[in-house]
């Protein structure tokens, strides 16, 4: 062994696998939608976001590029009600976690530039 290293216990052996087991086996935040399905899903979406992904009203959030992880955490926090909006509410709440992940793999697939303005040549 080397110095400056202690010997493992075999609790603590058995612990770290037994949470290496649990980690492998817990099932992923998103469980990698549908792109295609999630555009047919989407239509429902689209007069408020858009079907694109920007947003047709001013206090409606863009959801073109947003992370799958983020979008999914949303729709499920719309759905269970932890987080409240009376459209999103009525709409999340009959979304499945499949529909979820097919319309988080749609709007995350969705690339989107973003152009800096040229300052200089505006003076």
């Amino acid at each position: 062994m080397r110095a400056g290293r202690r010997a493992s216990s075999p609790t603590t052996i058995m612990a770290t696998l037994a949470l290496v087991v649990v980690a492998c086996a817990a099932p992923p935040a998103t469980a990698g939608g549908d792109v295609a399905a999630g555009r047919d899903k989407a239509q429902r979406c689209r007069a408020c976001h858009g079907i694109d992904g920007i947003a047709r009203m001013r206090n409606v959030p863009h959801l073109a590029g947003e992370s799958e992880m983020y979008i999914t955490k949303q729709l499920r926090a719309f759905r269970s009600g932890e987080r409240s909006d009376p459209q999103m509410g009525v709409i999340a709440d009959d979304l499945s976690d499949a529909d979820i992940a097919d319309l988080a793999a749609w709007y995350s697939a969705i690339e989107i530039s973003v152009e800096m303005p040229d300052v200089d040549a505006a003076r």
